[in-house]
């Protein structure tokens, strides 16, 4: 491992839930995932990962993973998506994922569009449109709390506060 590659694995293992030999078993599934050799991974090469592959909501993980926008992810921004997950991971870093799912455009808030096209994803025809356009103003209305039309991360965590999923976290 050179100087440079060294000092990236130190500042992982420093800000992310893993171990260094934990990052190294890592940094091998990182490498088998890209295919093309490129030092990164584009969303088809992503979709291989068959736990992802199935989940209606892969495309999400993937804008979520890739942080500077560029299409596809990097070593260090697969550890850091990762590092929510990992057993070490808090419930804040879970919640600040899953709020991320549902913020698209990254501004730090969920519209109501944006909770309706998530929610689409997951739903798909099992709901008319109507439906769950009013499952969602509902939703928005019961936990916009500053009466702004749309949900902070703190609106966002007191919503699901008392949800199965969050006792689970």
């Amino acid at each position: 491992m050179g100087q440079a590659e060294s000092t990236v694995y130190h500042s992982l293992e420093k800000n992310s839930n893993f171990s260094g030999p934990e990052l190294l078993r890592l940094k091998k599934r990182f490498m088998k995932l890209d295919k093309d050799g490129s030092g990164s991974i584009d969303k088809d090469e992503f979709l291989q990962i068959p736990q992802i592959a199935n989940n209606p909501l892969a495309h999400r993980m993937i804008a979520i993973f890739d942080e500077d926008g560029s299409g596809t992810v990097d070593f260090q921004e697969f550890v850091g998506g990762l590092s929510a997950f990992s057993s070490k991971g808090g419930r804040e870093e879970k919640l600040r994922f899953a709020f991320k799912v549902y913020d698209m455009d990254r501004d730090g808030f969920i519209s109501n569009g944006e909770l309706y096209l998530v929610l689409k994803q997951m739903v798909g025809n099992n709901l008319k449109d109507q439906q769950l356009q009013q499952i969602v103003d509902k939703t928005i209305m019961e936990a916009d709390k500053d009466g702004d039309g749309k949900l902070s991360f703190e609106e966002f965590a007191a919503m699901v506060e008392n949800t199965d999923i969050v006792k689970s976290v």
